[in-house]
């Protein structure tokens, strides 16, 4: 079956994400939405994930543990899990990896962390929108020994993306998907860059504001409505996989 995704959003723990970027105004966007399947994808921790997890019991809105990581060659790597157990493992593990360097209130805003009715129970000191001390190969490695997923993301983009500062996607990393960005014209984008049609492409909305997340455009084909179907389609060898993400052309 086919469902609407949007794999790649933020919390208001994510330095410049909007303060309105809390678990119940998250799940209600996305059922306004139409969406299915979401990601709670944070700069370098996943500490938000639960409380979004639990607020959405009540929701058709399946959530995805995740994080979104700048490795130490400057490229963001979407990430996902298959339960909040996993994320957290992931996070402790690049940690120490961070430079210990506090958040910029001023400039980044506050990183907040919430529980699943919105409150703030704490907040995070330190300055996450940093790279972690850990190769692009390294994160990957250690997604897959958890169980999860990993996408290069907007690998459109002139910074932070795998094509940019790599210039190529290597071969050793088995990439599977690429995530473009929310405006990206797919098809242009893939006429300019023909090597990498023989990904599978998936589009997220790598949402900081509320209004960012996506519309009902973006679908994934799996067997059930669950994190393990997901992430089965994601870690799939290149001959099982089948049909990913239908790409609605851009306006």
């Amino acid at each position: 079956m086919k469902y609407a995704v949007d794999l790649h959003i933020h919390t208001a723990l994510s330095p410049c994400s909007d303060i309105e970027m809390t678990p119940n105004n998250i799940i209600n966007m996305a059922k306004l939405k139409g969406l299915d399947i979401i990601a709670i994808t944070d700069h370098n921790s996943a500490q938000n994930c639960h409380a979004v997890i639990e607020c959405s019991k009540d929701s058709d809105v399946l959530v995805v543990p995740g994080m979104e990581i700048e490795t130490k060659e400057e490229i963001h790597v979407v990430c996902l899990f298959p339960e909040c157990k996993a994320a957290i493992e992931m996070q402790n593990f690049i940690t120490p990896y961070l430079p210990n360097l506090k958040n910029i209130i001023e400039i980044f805003g506050e990183q907040l962390l919430f529980d699943e009715n919105d409150n703030v129970v704490n907040k995070e000191d330190r300055m996450l929108i940093t790279a972690v001390n850990l190769s692009i190969n390294e994160v990957f490695k250690k997604v897959r020994e958890l169980g999860g997923a990993a996408i290069p993301a907007h690998v459109d983009r002139n910074s932070y993306s795998i094509i940019s500062n790599l210039g190529m996607i290597p071969n050793d990393l088995n990439v599977r998907y690429l995530e473009l960005s929310k405006s990206c014209a797919a098809e242009d984008f893939l006429s300019d860059n023909p090597i990498l049609k023989k990904y599978k492409i998936i589009k997220s909305s790598d949402a900081h504001y509320l209004g960012d997340i996506l519309e009902k455009e973006g679908f994934i084909d799996i067997k059930s409505k669950n994190i393990k179907c997901l992430l089965d389609e994601f870690r799939n060898n290149r001959k099982a996989v089948k049909k990913f993400v239908k790409v609605i052309e851009d306006k």
